[in-house]
């Protein structure tokens, strides 16, 4: 029985039908899986900010040699082991030749090495780790022993046989470094492609008579993209710090060119007559890159990782 006073409405006649139709209509806009990936890797602040740095210093490489007036190899000993200040921001080295234009054309070199090692073993990686996977059995086994083997050989030696043979320069820095650098990322697609080759849609393929390099493409290259695309962002600051290594032991850029690697090498005899400030600079960015790189790397791989969505 109606409470006294309540004033019957048109809406209480209407057909639950009507009423709730639209109950469980999705009203959320659909949104891509990279669009997904890239508003989750805007939360991870830390992640931004190592995207950041990257983005600082790719622009510097490009414009910071052109900022200064001074060129990167010009010597002046007049003014030599002068500290940082309004004629020279970062100071200058032992040669009188100004830090600031030499760390960003260093800056050049080494993110020049760093980019072409990852792009260099992201591509051999993929294609041989993936093509050892589909492949399988016999085929499999030999690949991957034979990759094994290359990557015994000691990496020193390497890079020495090489310096002999085509001479120091920043190709050859390269090469010694993806001789053996893609293994680990062929390892890692190797091992996700032995995932997806027992899923129904890559059996489906292979049943309708696709072959190896159609389905290496058009399924297992983009669902492996997410690990590939971390291993990528933590092979560059790798291959950085490696470029570094090898030129502050004196195996890596000849003179005058100048990498960050270099730089501290040469910052040595400065360093015991007490300029340390020309080994801290570079050493700064070297530091700096690597762990803009890694936070990055860290980040991407949360925003790839399907569990990590809600």
């Amino acid at each position: 029985m109606m409470q006294q006073g309540k004033q019957l409405t048109a809406e209480m006649f209407r057909p639950v039908a009507d009423r709730f139709c639209d109950a469980e209509a999705i009203n959320r806009p659909q949104i891509s899986y990279w669009a997904d990936v890239w508003r989750r890797l805007q939360r991870n602040k830390l992640a931004m900010v190592g995207l950041g740095v990257i983005i600082t210093l790719f622009v510097m490489a490009l414009i910071g040699p052109y900022v200064s007036s001074y060129t990167y190899d010009k010597q002046n000993f007049a003014e030599k082991n002068m500290y940082p200040g309004q004629a020279h921001w970062f100071g200058t080295d032992s040669s009188g030749r100004d830090i600031f234009t030499r760390i960003w054309y260093g800056a050049r070199i080494s993110l020049f090495i760093g980019i072409m090692a990852a792009l260099i073993d992201f591509v051999l990686g993929v294609l041989y780790g993936g093509i050892a996977g589909l492949k399988g059995g016999r085929v499999d086994n030999m690949m991957m022993r034979m990759a094994e083997v290359l990557y015994g050989v000691p990496y020193l030696l390497m890079v020495i046989l090489l310096m002999v043979v085509m001479g120091p320069g920043i190709w050859t820095i390269i090469i010694a470094m993806t001789l053996t650098g893609w293994i680990p990322m062929a390892r890692l697609v190797r091992g996700q492609v032995l995932q997806l080759k027992q899923q129904e849609y890559v059996q489906a393929a292979r049943v309708l008579g696709a072959d190896t390099g159609w389905i290496l493409r058009k399924h297992v290259i983009p669902n492996t993209m997410g690990p590939i695309l971390v291993n990528v962002t933590l092979t560059v600051p790798a291959a950085i710090f490696a470029e570094a290594t090898l030129s502050f032991l004196g195996l890596g850029i000849p003179a005058p060119q100048a990498s960050w690697g270099t730089m501290a090498n040469d910052a040595l005899v400065s360093l015991l007559v007490g300029h340390a400030y020309q080994l801290f600079i570079p050493g700064f960015f070297i530091s700096l890159t690597m762990f803009a790189f890694n936070v990055l790397g860290d980040g991407m791989r949360d925003a790839l990782d399907p569990r990590m969505r809600k």
